[in-house]
């Protein structure tokens, strides 16, 4: 995604800054990072997403006993644990929609707290 991000950013500006006098370092704070702005914030909210959903690397390490001594039952283990180890569907239910609910804090946070920041060209 980034290298698709870089390639995709105009080289006119780059062009306008070295006639400035823009050295190299001052081009990478001051152009590069604020053009590829919403690339990062994009990439920022699938991580927080994508580490509340933490599945597989704890079931394939270590099972449904999260061993050692349940140091990986992460949260969607545990989903899975009581839905389809113990039947327990209502309350696997729940837990999920408790999972959504952390979910959409935690991503109305960081777009709350990043978005200011994102550069959008229009």
């Amino acid at each position: 995604m980034y290298l698709s991000a870089l390639q995709g950013l105009p080289e006119d500006v780059y062009e306008a800054a070295e006639l400035d006098g823009c050295k190299s370092w001052t081009a990478l704070f001051r152009i590069t990072i604020p053009l590829l702005s919403p690339v990062i914030f994009f990439n920022v909210i699938m991580s927080v997403i994508g580490g509340l959903q933490t599945f597989t690397q704890g079931f394939i390490a270590g099972g449904l006993d999260g061993a050692p001594a349940g140091s990986l039952l992460f949260y969607g283990m545990y989903i899975y644990e009581q839905a389809f180890a113990f039947f327990n569907m209502g309350y696997a239910s729940a837990l999920a929609w408790i999972l959504f609910i952390v979910t959409a804090i935690c991503t109305a946070i960081v777009t709350r707290m990043l978005g200011r920041y994102t550069y959008y060209e229009n």
